[in-house]
């Protein structure tokens, strides 16, 4: 079977919920449309955009199933998988691999703070039992396992690795990955703040696994496009200076907590964010408005903008 290839945007979607807090599909259904109508590549489900820690065991396989059956052959679907050990990550993995996922992103088990070299090894036992294709998040901000490039080039060695998101602020360590020449899909987090999309991609990066996407889908899909000529490179630098305002707002809270609260603020079918977790009120949501607005982003979605609830 052909190694799955993915590049341009990948969009980690949240998690919407009902009025009652549960997980709303027709909510999943109306997201997944939207990014596939702008130009997405694929999606992660269950990240930390989509406040997967707060998720239960029974929501987790619930989402699983039901978006797998939402996919479609333009727009790959991938959830996020990591469990709290080595075991369960597989149970976990195991589970997505049977119900129709297109793949599985892992990051470094939560809070045990474990060593590096012992998160190498959960990488590659994970992917020694199973044939889904995995993605490698380096996401010390959250985990604070730190893997280097030296690990990473090993474990991408394994051949169901096919994507890495780097989420760390070493533009060094995705020029190292990418000299290593992986065969996997070389990808940044979309922070400004760590300012990694311009020179991964300059290198030579395959895209961003993005949160912005979001709420501006299209304009992630340029950004995220693959420097193949200096088409893209112009491009690219129209769209990524355009739109740094949207991208500072949405990294100025703990993700999702700035995406999610805009999103509904603009009429997108999200819900509220899952306590203790609280939106945004007041001058720091309108201000995410005026960022819409001044881009014109609300008359090319069709945002509905529930200007009495600003008010309020």
């Amino acid at each position: 079977m052909p190694k799955l290839k993915i590049s341009g945007s990948f969009v980690a979607l949240v998690t919407p919920f009902n009025e009652n807090g549960a997980v709303d599909f027709g909510a999943f259904r109306s997201l997944l449309d939207f990014q596939r109508r702008h130009g997405t590549a694929a999606v992660l489900i269950m990240g930390s955009t989509g406040e997967t820690s707060m998720l239960s065991p029974e929501e987790k396989r619930a989402i699983i199933v039901e978006c797998s059956k939402m996919k479609t052959a333009d727009m790959a679907i991938f959830y996020g998988c990591t469990g709290n050990n080595t075991d369960t990550t597989i149970a976990n993995v195991r589970f997505a691999r049977d119900n129709g996922a297109d793949g599985a992103i892992l990051a470094a088990p939560s809070y045990i703070c474990a060593p590096e070299s012992d998160i190498e090894s959960f990488f590659l036992e994970v992917a020694d039992a199973t044939d889904l294709p995995l993605g490698v998040y380096n996401n010390p901000p959250r985990v604070k396992t730190d893997l280097h490039w030296e690990q990473l080039l090993r474990i991408f060695k394994h051949p169901n690795y096919v994507i890495h998101k780097e989420s760390t602020a070493r533009v060094g360590q995705v020029a190292q990955v990418l000299a290593g020449r992986p065969d996997v899909s070389v990808m940044c987090c979309d922070s400004p703040n760590l300012g990694l999309v311009v020179p991964t991609m300059s290198l030579g990066g395959h895209g961003t696994a993005n949160m912005t996407g979001n709420i501006a889908p299209a304009e992630l899909a340029v950004i995220s496009r693959p420097w193949n000529s200096h088409v893209e490179a112009g491009d690219f630098k129209e769209a990524y200076l355009n739109l740094l305002p949207l991208l500072h707002y949405t990294y100025s809270a703990i993700n999702p907590v700035a995406v999610k609260s805009l999103m509904k603020a603009l009429g997108m079918p999200v819900g509220a964010l899952r306590k203790p977790l609280t939106s945004l009120q007041g001058e720091a949501l309108v201000k995410g408005v005026r960022v819409i607005e001044a881009l014109g982003l609300d008359r090319k979605y069709g945002f509905s903008i529930d200007r009495a609830a600003l008010a309020a």
